[in-house]
């Protein structure tokens, strides 16, 4: 049994021409074992993800953790399905994540506005969404899997495939997937995922006339993103980082300490403007220039794809054998997505009571559905669905139909409930896109059945909308409670409701929105990735900056290396560490998270040199010694494995 992906999965060859690392014929990796297994993981992942989402805004990406709890669960029950099966298991953990982390962001909403939904309006939305959003992906599924494979880097795709990979065997990968997943889990533990014993954050925040902000976190899972994704793609995202948190900021800052001093922010009747510092300049204005960039950088970016799109669905179409990229036929696709869009009319008609509001609503939400799916998509092939950033398209999406709404006329509380409705479909649709991109990428890499992968991530899907929805609904009485005391911080959902709100009283900033707009009509221009930088512009700069130290650590190990080979085989080695690093914060960051909104375990409030930038740096040093002396220290084996 070979221990290790061949090296042809990162690159090198036409996705054509690459070799799985199963090669039989049959590629088969379920039973009834194996579905049991499935159901009780996207069951478990979509219940702790949508509590742990609406009480702290944090969500952990399932891929990982699936693949290593599933591979326990299928070696003990269905040992005979082997890597096949485990990766059936990883996918559909995924799926029942990918609902959860879309919903939480905008069904609460509409309990936020004073309105209610009942689990039928939910459901209804809910798989519509996750149905069209496969379905719209799968079209373009040999552009993004097959024909990129090596431009397309899906660094969690990878570190899945190898956590599938050493769960098989032993040898140097399942030994430095175990010193990764050993370094994240202990620096987790201790900080604030979990104990919160110690400060992991170092942050310079600039208060008098140049309001800036510096930050990195130190965070074991984004570094090992960063040495996945290279040194291109994390360079690029501080650059959208450092011009928003040195050029725009600062900007706006200057102009706000000139205002009148009874000037009040325009999302927060409480905040003066001549009082704001950068956080919440950041907050209130920069977030919404991101949000343009977005927008733009996501149109323009489905817009260049309509060509291949167009291609696709005529191969689609035809309905011949045509293989694509892993010899099967393709089957079910169209229905899937047919599926999604009948539901998507029908639900609009059982939201709206109105033929008019759900033609309308139900065609611009399919129309922008489709747009982002397939950025999505795209978007997971370069940074993994960790980084996704779902709440700045989802943003865009939703302003979009919202002056659709205003344009209408459609302005009341029942008109902003129906409107949130078709947001969750909108938003569902492009959270699954991205869990879906990746575990199908996963399959692709492994050797497993992309029609077996699609049905069962379905199931999965399903089944996380059904207990998503109840979730939300059974604790919808303490979401109620709004304050600095409330139960359940809902921090996407707030957004979402006063966006809808803001733009249906008129009371948004669109200069901001439009300034975005133009920053991402000069990036294109420029012929620079716009998404990159608006992802990097958007994000906090304690998560580009981490992402970054860990793209420089891999540049290290390769300029230290002697020869092609050292350097092929510590970045090999390094590749299977950061995978572990990712693996480790997965899992302890989602335990961590359970165990403190369920009150289990207390976080304590670092104090004294704890809770220093000193500590941080600490921290910071201790991690990326840690992470590069084992790389570093790696052999070449004369004979291979």
């Amino acid at each position: 049994m070979k221990n290790k992906l061949p090296k042809e999965a990162y690159g090198g060859v036409h996705g054509k021409d690459y070799v799985p690392y199963i090669t039989d014929k049959s590629k088969k990796g379920t039973n009834i074992a194996v579905m049991i297994i499935g159901i009780i993981l996207a069951t478990i992942f979509a219940a702790s993800t949508a509590y742990s989402g609406m009480k702290s805004g944090l969500t952990v990406a399932a891929g990982i953790p699936g693949a290593i709890i599933g591979s326990m669960f299928i070696g003990v029950f269905a040992k005979g399905k082997g890597i096949l099966g485990k990766n059936i298991t990883q996918g559909m953990s995924s799926g029942g994540e990918s609902i959860a982390s879309g919903m939480i962001y905008v069904l609460p909403a509409i309990i936020l506005i004073g309105s209610n939904f009942t689990f039928l309006e939910g459901i209804s939305v809910g798989v519509g969404g996750a149905l069209f959003g496969i379905g719209a992906l799968s079209l373009v599924y040999n552009y993004l899997i097959v024909e990129e494979h090596g431009k397309l880097m899906y660094p969690e795709s990878m570190a899945i495939s190898e956590t599938l990979v050493a769960s098989e065997g032993g040898g140097d990968a399942i030994k430095f997937m175990g010193i990764g997943f050993g370094i994240s889990g202990i620096i987790n533990v201790l900080t604030g995922s979990f104990l919160n014993l110690i400060n992991n954050t170092v942050t310079y925040i600039g208060s008098k006339f140049y309001k800036w902000k510096f930050s990195i976190e130190v965070n074991p899972l984004l570094l090992g993103i960063g040495f996945i994704v290279g040194l291109e793609v994390s360079l690029t995202m501080l650059a959208g980082s450092i011009l928003s948190n040195f050029g725009i900021a600062p900007l706006i800052g200057y102009f706000t300490d000139m205002v009148e001093k009874s000037a009040k922010s325009w999302n927060d009747t409480t905040l003066l403007i001549h009082q704001m510092d950068v956080n919440a300049i950041t907050g209130s204005y920069v977030k919404y220039i991101g949000a343009g960039m977005m927008l733009c950088g996501g149109v323009i970016g489905a817009l260049r794809l309509i060509p291949t799109i167009i291609v696709s669905i005529k191969e689609t179409l035809k309905a011949k054998s045509s293989n694509e990229g892993n010899g099967e036929k393709s089957s079910g696709e169209m229905i899937i997505l047919l599926a999604g869009v009948i539901i998507a009319f029908v639900a609009g008609f059982f939201i709206s009571q109105s033929i008019l509001m759900a033609i309308v609503s139900a065609i611009v939400s399919l129309i922008l559905s489709l747009l982002f799916v397939i950025v999505a998509g795209r978007l997971t092939g370069t940074i993994g669905t960790s980084n996704l950033p779902v709440s700045g398209m989802t943003i865009a999406s939703l302003v979009i139909l919202t002056l659709v709404f205003v344009i209408m006329g459609w302005k009341g509380q029942a008109d902003n409930k129906s409107l949130l409705l078709f947001a969750a479909f909108m938003v569902v649709a492009i959270s699954v896109a991205g869990g879906y991109s990746q575990s199908q990428k996963v399959t692709y890499v492994i050797g497993g059945s992309k029609k077996e992968m699609q049905n069962y991530f379905a199931i999965a899907s399903i089944i996380g909308v059904l207990v998503t929805t109840g979730t939300i609904l059974v604790l919808s009485s303490q979401l109620r409670i709004t304050g600095a005391d409330a139960p359940f911080a809902l921090p996407q959902a707030n957004l979402m409701s006063t966006l809808t709100s803001g733009i249906m009283s008129g009371n948004l900033p669109w200069p901001m929105i439009i300034v975005g707009v133009v920053m991402a009509l000069f990036l294109f221009l420029l012929d620079l990735p716009i998404m990159t930088i608006a992802i990097g512009f958007y994000l906090p700069i304690a998560t580009t900056t981490i992402i970054l130290v860990g793209a420089l650590i891999r540049v290290f190990i390769e300029k230290m290396s002697k020869s092609e080979e050292e350097k092929e085989v510590k970045v090999a080695n390094g590749i299977s560490l950061s995978s572990g690093l990712v693996a480790g914060g997965s899992i302890i960051g989602l335990l961590g998270i359970i165990l403190q909104v369920t009150g289990i375990i207390k976080p304590r409030t670092p104090s004294g040199f704890a809770a220093s930038n000193v500590m941080g740096i600490i921290l910071l040093i201790i991690l990326v010694i840690a992470t590069t002396i084992p790389i570093m220290m790696s052999k070449v084996k004369n004979n291979g494995e």
